[in-house]
């Protein structure tokens, strides 16, 4: 569990599409926001759109809609509705090309079907006959995916154990077949298998790179199991590189008056000992006009230079958590479990992200000291790596 202590409304049970404090502290991330289709990709022809704060799709011919974000080892919880001879299903570890029952796995929704009923991992395992949605009601899934080990679980009831090692990684996917309603809400997933990146002591695994031009250059140090810096500029970067990987960190901001909103980042396959090289994933809890949709120099869980916040979420002076799904040319950001980057770099392949080059090799995770008036602090980092 991460030790975050977030300044949020005390709730035994998260409304629609939203998470509760509790699921924020436990790492978890919402993949529909129960307003937009923000994050999700559509293939084949489906008319995918939300109503009543739901994913629906009734018309069109088949396709699917794919998460942009990349998971490995995850716990997913879903609901959907459709007739009792309703046909679709739920994708995990697909590729974004090809079939995506071929590429990964298909979790069946469909009583009729001779071999594979609902619940089954469709073309491999099959569940007992008993495992039945429930017709224009609200069922739900619950996915847990670790290694090769596959736990589903249908209303509640445990209905398949397996395991299966055909892919590690790859995307959450919704199924729609022509002339098949079908309704998806409540999608929320919770990255498995995060390891510490930061033993919230010292500050082993993780070196300083310092600037010429600092006149006075950051000070790091470990206080209360978190990274405390303050000045700069500068950069702690670790010692081991990532390229694949989902990501959560527990940051605070610490303001010194209410006009003051520190900045700072977070950088992303960076080069070893390269000064703010990489990708930056922005920390800036500011925005304009009182519009928290209106970021101020991109906002935070941005990519700067390239794709704004579309919300600041976080406060200063409170911990907040940020998760990272940085998978090829895809980066998806969640600032306290709500999702508010989702981004592919279009450029050709390089090494230097600030000349307009996508980097695709590994590179070390840096913390960003950015000017004089930065204070911040950084616990819980964990990290896991993305398989093929």
């Amino acid at each position: 569990m991460l030790g975050l202590i977030l300044l949020l409304p005390a709730v035994l049970a998260a409304q629609a599409n939203s998470l509760t404090s509790k699921e924020v502290n436990e790492g978890w991330v919402l993949l529909f926001d129960g307003k937009s289709l923000f994050g999700w990709h559509a293939h084949g022809g489906a008319q995918w759109r939300v109503a009543d704060e739901a994913i629906l799709a009734d018309g069109g011919e088949s396709g699917w809609l794919r998460s942009g974000g990349v998971f490995g080892d995850f716990l997913l919880r879903c609901e959907f509705r459709t007739s009792a001879k309703g046909n679709s299903g739920l994708f995990v570890r697909s590729a974004k090309e090809g079939q995506p029952h071929v590429t990964g796995y298909e979790v069946q929704i469909w009583n009729d079907h001779p071999k594979f009923p609902t619940g089954s991992l469709v073309n491999h395992v099959a569940t007992p006959k008993k495992a039945a949605l429930r017709g224009e009601r609200w069922n739900s899934f619950e996915i847990r995916a670790e290694g090769d080990q596959y736990t589903i679980s249908l209303n509640g009831k445990k209905v398949l154990e397996a395991k299966e090692g055909k892919s590690a990684a790859g995307h959450i996917g919704l199924q729609f077949n022509k002339e098949n309603k079908i309704e998806f809400r409540n999608i929320k997933l919770k990255p498995l298998g995060l390891r510490p990146i930061f033993d919230g002591k010292t500050l082993r695994g993780w070196r300083k790179v310092d600037t010429p031009r600092a006149k006075e250059p950051p000070v790091w140090s470990v206080q209360n199991g978190a990274l405390h810096v303050e000045k700069g500029p500068g950069q702690l970067e670790t010692e081991s590189t990532y390229d694949n990987f989902v990501l959560q960190m527990v940051i605070r901001t610490n303001p010194r008056d209410a006009n003051h909103h520190p900045n700072s980042g977070v950088f992303l396959r960076g080069e070893a000992s390269s000064f703010w090289s990489g990708y930056e994933s922005q920390i800036r809890n500011e925005y304009k006009e009182g519009d928290p949709t209106k970021p101020v120099d991109f906002g935070t869980g941005a990519i700067y230079h390239y794709q704004p916040a579309r919300k600041i979420v976080a406060k200063d002076g409170e911990f907040f958590l940020k998760t990272v799904s940085a998978s090829g040319r895809h980066f998806n950001i969640w600032i306290n479990g709500y999702l508010v980057t989702d981004w592919e770099d279009p450029h050709p392949e390089g090494m230097e992200v600030r000349k307009k080059q996508a980097k695709l090799t590994a590179g070390p995770i840096s913390l960003q000291a950015h000017d004089p008036t930065t204070n911040l602090d950084f616990k819980d980092i964990r990290l896991a790596a993305l398989g093929r």
